[in-house]
This record gives C-alpha cells, structure tokens and sequence, in this order.
C-alpha cells in the first residue's frame, strides 16, 4: 500500500502578538521542531488513527469508520477524548467541505501523528495538525484553519516556511514574506517556558472583547518596533525595543507585563510571545543570568540556535 508523510513547523510569535489579528505585520519564527503525520492507505473503509508525543507515547487514538459522521463519537465516555474526537472528526469533515474528493473513495488509512516537541509548549500542535491534514486533502491550509480553529493564520504561515516571515492578513487574506533574521547577540536570547500551557481560543476571545481605543497608535507603534528589530545589531537596543513592546500590549489588552507579574528583580529583558500567560517568552541574558529562572523553578530553558530554524 502508498505510504506518505506530511511535515509541518512549529511557530513563535516574535511580536505584533495580539495585533497581528487585527492586520499589524508581525516577526514570526519556525521552529526546529514540527509534528509528523505519516500516512498508509488500505481497504479497511475506516481511519484508524494514533497521536503520538516527542517520546513516542500513545496519547490519542481512535477508529473513524468512512464515510465520516459526526454522531458516532457519542459513544465515547471519556471527556477529552471525546473533544479530542470531535475536533479532529470537524477538521476532517472541514477539509471535506473545502475537497469533495477528500477520502470519497472510503478507502481506509491508518494515520500516525508524531510530536517533536511536548504539547504543553505552546508551539503549535493545532496548527502543524492543520497544515498536516490541508496537504493530506489538498487544500488551503488556511481556509482549513478560518472554517475550524479560526486566527491570524501566522501558525500556518510559521508550518510552511523554513525561515523567519513577516506576516500580515489583510482583508482576510495572508501575505507572507521570508526575511533574514539571525540576531549577532542570539546567544544571548533564551526561551523559558512558563509551566503552564496557554488557551489560545481564550486569549484571542478576550482581546477582541476589548474596546481598542488607542488601537491605531499602538499599531503604528508595533510596526515600527518589527521593522526595528530586524535590523537591530545590539542587544541593549534589542532590549530597548521589546520592553517598549511589552509596555503597549500591556497597555492594549489591559494585563501586566510577564516580567512585572512574576520575575521584577530580573536583570535582562523577557517578552511574551503569542497570548499572554502560558508557554515560552523570550528572555534576554548571558547563560549564568538565566540560572535565575531555575531558582525560580522554571527549568525548560532553551537557547535560541536550538529553537529556532533559519
């Protein structure tokens, strides 16, 4: 039988974080790190479908038989299975939608997804999901994405490049363009992880319950600090230019900055990325200054030439 693989990257938000859903262009990084889907048809008439995490663990599985129904994930008792079924039976049922032909022969395939990072970073399980299943079906990952998950799109974009983008929706649609990214002082930039994972939904849902009355300035603002940060050769105007970051979105979506919050004696620089409150930020500092973030008890700290692909 055909095997086939699918391959997508996974994604940081560098800035615009908040704004890039409203049309700000944003600074937005693949990872080193993606999700697998690998792929085997056969005449079983059902998808028989296994994720699997970085360790290679068994965390999801299940049987669709085909054609696919909503109804019959009724069955399952299990509260996260059954969402886990129900939005990966809707992202199916979506691609569908966008590809008639998708799974019309009712085949059967055996699926197997594979993380190279842990779920809870905040990387982007859901959106190399996506961008994985759009090249199975063979339609736009980003249709797939505005009829399902719903967002800026900058994850996708993120998935299917292999350098740092620039990234801008406008009217709907999303511009993309490959830049040069590579910061002289990156080994002096670090990724903490929070110890708490992130609802994107939620993060999203809140800023856009904001009235955004100094929205334009803060746009205008934020553009200038992208256009900035690409062109910066010294981390003292690095740190300059994400502090400055940090203060407007702070001011935007009405919530304390991450380092006033929870690290105010810290002496570099830590910017979120993506929605405030969970996953990595970006922190600024020599090795031996990092250390502090373990005394703290945060101890998934990854430099920034093994995070980051380029």
């Amino acid at each position: 039988m055909d095997k086939t693989s699918f391959y997508s990257h996974g994604k940081l938000l560098i800035t615009s974080e908040y704004l890039v859903l409203d049309g700000v262009k944003a600074l937005a990084i693949p990872t080193k790190k993606g999700q697998w889907l690998h792929l085997e048809e056969n005449n079983t008439h059902t998808i028989t479908w296994q994720s699997l995490d970085m360790g290679g663990n068994c965390w999801f599985e299940t049987i669709i038989k085909l054609p696919i129904a909503i109804s019959e994930i009724a069955h399952i008792d299990d509260e996260e299975g059954l969402r886990i079924s129900k939005t990966l039976l809707e992202l199916l049922t979506t691609a569908q939608e966008l590809n008639p032909n998708f799974l019309s022969d009712e085949r059967g395939y055996t699926v197997t997804t594979r993380l190279e990072f842990d779920s809870n970073w905040g990387l982007g399980s859901s959106s190399t999901l996506i961008n994985n299943i759009a090249q199975w079906a063979d339609v736009d990952a980003f249709e797939l994405l505005n009829k399902s998950f719903g967002g800026s799109g900058y994850d996708i974009a993120s998935a299917q490049h292999k350098t740092p983008i620039y990234y801008i929706r406008t009217d709907g649609k999303p511009i993309v363009e490959e830049i040069n990214f590579d910061p002289v002082f990156k080994d002096q930039l670090f990724f903490v992880h929070l110890n708490q994972k992130q609802d994107s939904k939620k993060s999203i849902k809140h800023y856009q319950s904001l009235p955004l009355k100094d929205f334009d300035t803060a746009s205008e603002i934020v553009q200038k600090i992208t256009n900035a940060i690409i062109n910066c050769t010294s981390l003292t105007a690095f740190c300059e230019l994400i502090d400055q970051h940090e203060e407007v979105i702070s001011k935007i979506i009405k919530t304390p900055t991450v380092k006033s919050t929870l690290f105010p004696d810290y002496s570099g620089s830590i910017k979120s990325l993506g929605g405030w409150g969970g996953d990595f930020v970006l922190v600024t500092g020599t090795s031996i200054e990092i250390d502090y973030f373990k005394t703290k008890g945060y101890t998934t700290i990854i430099p920034y030439n093994d995070m980051v692909l380029y």
